[in-house]
């Protein structure tokens, strides 16, 4: 049976899938997987803003970590840009790289959820390993979210809209757990209800 490790770059694939008009249901992406190999790993990346307020990515962080998902955060920095404007900078791709390139040598596939063209060095370093890599992104979105020179470099592609209807969340369902929530660049003055709706951005 084929060992599979799942990378999934957290902000990335959220944009995606809002972009696409669905969520992930992160227990049905696990089995999905699962059906298709021996999953050894499945690595969940993504930065947190540091605040004393609730955060609502908290509870889906906690939901994955006990339910078969290695999640890996980091604090996002916090910065005032030239206009005065509150940003957040930070991202997992370092992380991602290492975690990746130490476990190659243990699996025969690494699926990379992420669509971003600075990972088509590290995808070709594992190849180099012997290690066959998909890329899950999608095309089918203006401007597209998959870099042209990692869905080159991949192995295999795979877009989001064909595993929609094997990974998606079922739009009846409101439960907030398996809804990866927008990551917050705004303080809010109270915590989000579970019906919130925050844009992304």
């Amino acid at each position: 049976m084929e060992k599979i490790a799942l990378f999934i770059d957290g902000a990335n694939l959220y944009s995606a899938t809002k972009s696409l008009g669905f969520d992930i249901d992160y227990k049905r992406l696990l089995k999905e997987f699962q059906s298709r190999g021996y999953v050894l790993r499945a690595f969940y990346y993504t930065t947190l803003v540091e605040d004393t307020e609730y955060s609502s990515i908290r509870p889906l962080l906690d939901w994955l970590d006990y339910n078969g998902y290695s999640v890996v955060t980091k604090p996002a920095r916090e910065f005032t840009d030239s206009q005065g404007r509150r940003r957040i900078r930070g991202n997992m791709d370092i992380e991602l790289a290492v975690s990746a390139m130490e476990l190659a040598s243990h699996v025969d596939h690494i699926v990379l959820f992420s669509g971003d063209g600075d990972f088509r060095s590290l995808v070709e370093a594992i190849q180099r390993k012997g290690v066959r890599v998909s890329v899950v992104s999608t095309m089918h979105t203006q401007p597209s979210m998959i870099a042209d020179e990692l869905r080159r470099q991949a192995d295999v592609f795979i877009d989001l809209v064909d595993l929609q209807a094997r990974v998606g969340r079922d739009p009846a369902e409101r439960s907030g757990r398996m809804q990866e929530p927008p990551r917050f660049l705004e303080r809010r003055a109270t915590p989000p209800g579970p019906d919130d709706d925050a844009g992304d951005n």
